[in-house]
């Protein structure tokens, strides 16, 4: 009878020994998800500012191009070919639909591209080297 309390008394230690391992894994992974989620949210935040300032910078550029491109056109109308007026505002039509207090939109991205088309479209159309500097030009984007 001794020899079956204390078999089953190695069994207990072993299986709390098991217990334990299962129990400070679980507590260490819970710790872990928790502050994993406090973390991801504010780096998220973070990354959200950063991404929406650079994109508010990059508008607010391309809107004081299409300010001062109208302000030459009332000047000096012939200056302008057709097709640059129409790109320009083409141009302004898209900065007006940016979704300016709707960060999620899924246009965003669509918005920015056509923008800089645009851009690249008018500038070649007037011959002048303007560029935005905030945004990684096509040589400095690794892949």
């Amino acid at each position: 009878m001794e020899s079956r309390t204390q078999s089953d008394s190695i069994e207990d230690m072993f299986e709390s020994t098991l217990n334990l391992e299962q129990t400070h894994f679980k507590e260490g992974y819970d710790e872990g998800y928790n502050y994993g989620l406090v973390a991801g949210k504010e780096e998220a935040r973070q990354v959200g500012l950063k991404t929406g300032f650079e994109f508010g910078e990059e508008l607010g550029f391309y809107r004081g191009c299409v300010d001062i491109w109208y302000s030459a056109i009332q000047i000096n109308p012939s200056g302008f070919s057709a097709r640059v007026q129409k790109y320009i505002k083409q141009m302004e039509e898209l900065i007006e639909k940016f979704p300016m207090f709707n960060p999620e939109d899924e246009r965003v991205q669509e918005i920015m591209d056509s923008l800089r088309l645009k851009f690249r479209l008018i500038r070649a159309g007037l011959g002048v080297k303007l560029e935005y500097d905030g945004y990684p030009k096509p040589t400095e984007v690794e892949f």
